[in-house]
């Protein structure tokens, strides 16, 4: 397909983007779908220590900032829960972002893709707002970092309607923080000699090497195929989708290797 023919079509969808999000009825829908997500960061945080609470009997002799990161944790949790299936499903199963659509992949969304993207607005707002108050405690410089590229470029496509492919491929690396948060469970519980313990690493690096190492990869592959459609993109997301995986690509790769170091390290305790 020509450039100017390519143009030409991303224009036209660009407009019709502009005219369903500030001319439909269901304009609020990403605005009140953020609240919705700062609000489940909210029911998230108390639930799990109402539970903790309950079902934990370590959980009563944790200090306070223990308490507060093992209530952010479950937080977290409930959002990688989310966001993972619905990530899953809209790029691999929706047809959303099917090649035998019709018009550029990189201006396709709809008021579902829209509202899932504005619940994980709201969670990366109120974390990094947890992390920032709690500063380092939550999580040093990296951490920052990571949200702040992750809630940039999240925020940014959820409200432009460019590049939600890749924003969601990139969502879906969220499947690795069920698998980290129960590992920091274990340990303060005091069951790092458990065999739990064990299987949890093991399963924490697969889940890592396939999720932010693998599926990145075919990321960048996807940004390879339709990168003449990327090119006719706003400057900034055009910036967000060349810049913004490869950074967190990075970061993945130096934090798969802590991970690996761990694994190597607790297997050779257990033998």
């Amino acid at each position: 397909m020509d450039l100017p023919l390519m143009a030409a079509k991303a224009y036209k969808y660009k407009a019709e983007l502009l005219v369903k999000d500030y001319l439909l009825a269901d304009s609020y829908v990403p605005y009140a779908s953020v609240l919705g997500g700062i609000l489940m960061c909210k029911l998230s945080y108390d639930f799990t220590r109402f539970i903790s609470s309950f079902y934990f009997k370590g959980y009563g002799s944790l200090t306070k900032m223990q308490k507060v990161e093992w209530n952010n944790r479950g937080m977290s949790t409930v959002h990688a829960i989310f966001i993972t299936l619905m990530s899953a499903y809209l790029v691999f199963f929706s047809g959303l972002f099917s090649d035998q659509q019709d018009g550029p992949v990189t201006f396709r969304s709809s008021s579902l893709s829209n509202f899932t993207l504005g619940v994980s607005v709201g969670y990366f707002i109120a974390d990094l707002a947890m992390i920032l108050w709690f500063y380092p405690s939550l999580g040093g410089m990296e951490y920052l970092v990571h949200h702040v590229l992750s809630l940039t470029a999240v925020t940014y496509t959820m409200l432009s309607g460019e590049g939600q492919l890749y924003t969601y491929m990139s969502l879906i690396s969220e499947t690795t923080t069920p698998g980290i948060n129960l590992r920091w469970f274990l340990d303060v519980a005091g069951m790092k000699r458990s065999k739990r313990y064990v299987v949890n690493g093991v399963a924490m690096f697969v889940t890592w090497l396939v999720a932010r190492i693998i599926l990145f990869m075919y990321l960048f592959y996807q940004i390879f195929l339709h990168y003449d459609q990327i090119k006719q993109m706003e400057t900034f997301g055009f910036l967000l989708v060349c810049v913004v995986p490869a950074i967190l690509f990075v970061m993945n790769m130096i934090w798969f290797s802590k991970i690996l170091r761990g694994l190597k390290k607790t297997l050779a305790k257990r033998h």
